[in-house]
């Protein structure tokens, strides 16, 4: 009966967090990820998790980090489309992510924000500085696109 109070406690997106941790605790270590980990990976977000892991191997995330702190993921999609990332409120670019995490609910994330976790988890993000100018310039550009 404990385990059931137990399993209803913890939200999904607790799950997430907590597998994202024990997947940077083993990474921390130099070895590599343990197929459970990746397995309970696909099991909560099914074929994204393989396309996310996919954009990881392929080095397609980049942080771009300005003077002043601010800091945007690029995450270039398997389209050739450059997408961006907010992974501090969660949201991508992607049309993927409007339709399937904000409009239908289907998923908790799309496959570039997912891949932004796994970079960082696994330390394989690229990393870039950038001016002020040349960050709003980026999110300005991203304005722009959505709007055409």
């Amino acid at each position: 009966m404990a385990m059931a109070v137990v399993a209803r406690a913890l939200t999904l997106p607790a799950v997430v967090e907590e597998l994202l941790s024990e997947m940077a605790e083993a990474a921390r270590d130099g070895a590599p990820i343990p197929d459970e980990h990746l397995l309970s990976l696909k099991f909560v977000f099914g074929s994204s998790a393989v396309q996310a892991l996919d954009l990881v191997d392929r080095q397609s995330v980049t942080l771009l980090s300005s003077p002043s702190g601010r800091r945007v993921y690029q995450v270039l999609g398997s389209s050739g489309r450059t997408y961006v990332c907010l992974a501090s409120c969660h949201y991508c670019s992607c049309p993927a992510f409007a339709f399937s995490v904000l409009r239908k609910s289907d998923s908790l994330l799309c496959k570039h924000l997912l891949a932004v976790y796994l970079s960082q988890v696994m330390r394989t993000c690229q990393q870039l500085s950038v001016s002020d100018k040349q960050l709003t310039d980026v999110l300005l550009m991203e304005k722009t696109q959505e709007a055409s």
